[in-house]
């Protein structure tokens, strides 16, 4: 069953972008076929995040009737597919946020699971992928400007006819966890999915270009991320060691020499 998931939030800066990558690794990494889609076409840094800066056509080619939608469709780590915005102003002031709701229906054609990266707070550009998913994910941090905004944005979904799938609590600290969960489903009105705690490992792998549970797959935030997907495919989550490996100079020698 195709299942499409609008990942957004009240305010900028919470998480969001780096959130749905994970996610969307997180799920092909159990085997689905997985769409990530950049829809925040002004403020996109998804490129940014996974090393994708220097590609030929993006999103914004696509919206502004110069590509089709498959030159725009770039294959990700663990095998997800990563439909990236342009980094360059000009980009987007040629985008044409009205093919967005066409770009959407293209895609869900080809996977099991569609992640929409929407743009923060209230904008034209927004509105689609509030209306056009099968669930929105609010994510938001424990503070409250965070989740006033959230709240505007939930009832903006509401109003367009969408369905709020729940809230993910991003980068919440270890003290009162339980409390600021209870508190986010009591101004929302939503369930908290889960907690994904402050961890330096998401901004370390970040500064690498390589998703945090690829890079760092056993910190709490990669289990936490591995968890929300698990959740969304109706499977137990099983937390195991995972295994990697860097790379360094004598390995990369060695492999040349013994190919």
């Amino acid at each position: 069953m195709i299942r499409a998931y609008t990942i957004t939030s009240g305010k900028g800066g919470v998480g969001k972008t780096t959130l749905t990558v994970n996610l969307g690794i997180s799920l092909a990494l159990l085997n689905h076929q997985t769409y990530i889609l950049d829809a925040d076409i002004g403020m996109a840094n998804m490129a940014l995040i996974m090393g994708m800066d220097d590609i030929p056509v993006t999103l914004h080619e696509v919206l502004a009737g110069k590509a089709d939608i498959e030159d725009a469709i770039y294959e990700g780590p663990a095998g997800v597919k990563v439909v990236p915005s342009g980094i360059s102003l000009q980009g987007f002031q040629q985008a044409d946020p009205d093919n967005l709701r066409e770009v959407m229906h293209k895609l869900v054609d080809r996977c099991e699971y569609l992640l929409i990266d929407a743009p923060s707070g209230i904008s034209k550009e927004g509105v689609v992928p509030l209306s056009v998913a099968d669930q929105v994910i609010l994510v938001v941090n424990p503070e409250l400007a965070s989740m006033a905004d959230a709240l505007k944005t939930k009832i903006l979904c509401e109003v367009m006819g969408g369905k709020v799938y729940g809230a993910i609590l991003n980068r919440a600290g270890s003290e009162h966890t339980e409390l600021r969960s209870q508190s986010v489903e009591d101004v929302l009105g939503v369930r908290v999915i889960d907690v994904v705690p402050e961890d330096a490992s998401v901004r370390r792998a970040a500064a690498y270009k390589m998703p945090c549970v690829l890079k760092y797959p056993n910190t709490d935030a990669s289990r936490a991320f591995r968890r929300i997907a698990a959740g969304i495919c109706g499977i137990e989550y099983e937390d195991k060691e995972l295994r990697h490996k860097e790379e360094g100079f004598v390995d990369r020698l060695a492999r040349a020499v013994f190919r």
